[in-house]
């Protein structure tokens, strides 16, 4: 069974990226590239992933190597142009493009990569198990958001690496005040 996996990295407050879409906050911190959340390990598992414009965007002028070689679907109103072969531009909603996303991952999961609008649609739609997140020590105060909603989650495991906290949660469903 498909998984929709959410795998990002965040500051302590919260947040992806800076105002400027920057990133600067994430690669001065320490990680060990083999040690626990570590990124080779997350995509050995993924079959396609999914993400924003502004995601792609950022990743086309700063970490191509970000892009790797698998079904990725952007989710735009933008006229965008591939990266390669296996870039696909969809608008509209997760569960519009459910079937298609699914088929491209095969029997393996789904990266949901950001932003973090675009994960809470794919919560709001019912297609987000899991948020994998690592935790940096440094606060921004304001920027892109880590998650666009109020979800329940549901702590599995969490572990340290390097300067950062890595944390794996299930999504349970919409917040409830009761």
């Amino acid at each position: 069974m498909t998984r929709y996996r959410y795998y990002t990295a965040t500051t302590l407050d919260g947040f992806l990226a800076d105002d400027n879409d920057s990133l600067a906050w994430l690669f001065k911190q320490h990680i060990d590239d083999d040690g626990p959340g570590n990124a080779t390990a997350f995509i050995a598992g993924v079959g396609a992933q999914v993400m924003g414009s502004t995601t792609y965007e950022w990743i086309l002028e700063h970490e191509r190597s970000w892009l790797p070689e698998m079904p990725t679907f952007v989710f735009t109103h933008r006229d965008l142009e591939p990266a390669n072969e296996h870039v696909s531009f969809l608008a509209g909603a997760p569960a519009d493009h459910k079937k298609a996303i699914e088929a491209a991952a095969g029997d393996r999961d789904v990266w949901v990569m950001g932003g973090g609008d675009l994960a809470a649609e794919f919560a709001a739609a019912g297609m987000l198990d899991e948020v994998l997140v690592s935790i940096a020590p440094v606060t921004l105060g304001s920027g892109r958001r880590l998650f666009g909603g109020a979800f329940d989650l549901a702590l599995q495991e969490c572990d340290r690496n390097g300067d950062f906290i890595v944390a794996r949660y299930d999504v349970v469903g919409p917040l409830k005040n009761t």
